[in-house]
């Protein structure tokens, strides 16, 4: 009887571990997907935090920009209405232009002077056309000058050497006419003496 109560018990202590254990393992899988999901949310936060900040200095950024641009627009705003203010004179002296000349208008004033700018620059561009024009040709002139110099040096060089090719010859005639002479003078002395040889041989036989 008291081995049956005894096993009975220790039944009874098996089960609650087995309950116990099962409940221990519920909360394990309970506090891992908590845990999962914290750090889901976790990663979350901080991409969320991440993308804040980055659109936060991206404003920044673009804010920063937009004052600056600003400012450029203040100073050109302000160089403007210097200019307009110091430019005021000229409209004051094209008033007075209008009341004495025969314009009718400041705009047909304006319109005169840019046809006579206008006028100006292409007086000028048609200058500088005829002075480029004129270069050129000087250019052309210098180049066909300097070419017609060289043939004619070349060809007094050609003439000096026919003039040497010329006395050489003449120096050549005259020394064969001189050799000529001689071999006439030989040749009429040998014969004379061959025609003394003659008679006197035909004087022996006689």
């Amino acid at each position: 009887q008291a081995f049956r109560e005894r096993m009975k018990v220790i039944t009874c202590r098996w089960r609650d571990l087995h309950t116990k254990e099962a409940q221990l393992k519920t909360y394990m899988e309970k506090s891992g997907r908590i845990l999962k999901e914290n750090d889901n949310m976790r990663i979350q936060a901080l991409k969320k935090a991440s993308k804040e900040r980055e659109r936060k200095m991206q404003k920044e950024s673009e804010l920063l920009r937009a004052k600056r641009e600003l400012e450029a627009l203040r100073n050109k705003h302000q160089k403007l209405c210097i200019k307009v203010q110091k430019y005021s004179i000229f409209n004051k002296y094209l008033e007075d232009v209008v009341k004495i000349s025969q314009f009718e208008e400041i705009q047909e004033v304006i319109w005169h002077y840019k046809t006579l700018v206008r006028m100006r620059k292409d007086l000028l561009q048609s200058q500088q056309g005829h002075k480029e024009m004129s270069e050129q040709a000087k250019v052309l002139l210098d180049q066909y000058t300097a070419e017609k110099e060289a043939e004619i040096l070349q060809y007094k060089n050609e003439l000096v050497q026919l003039q040497l090719h010329f006395d050489q010859a003449q120096s050549d005639v005259l020394s064969w006419e001189t050799r000529w002479a001689d071999i006439q003078n030989t040749t009429a002395k040998k014969t004379l003496k061959l025609g003394t040889i003659k008679m006197a041989i035909l004087n022996l036989f006689q």
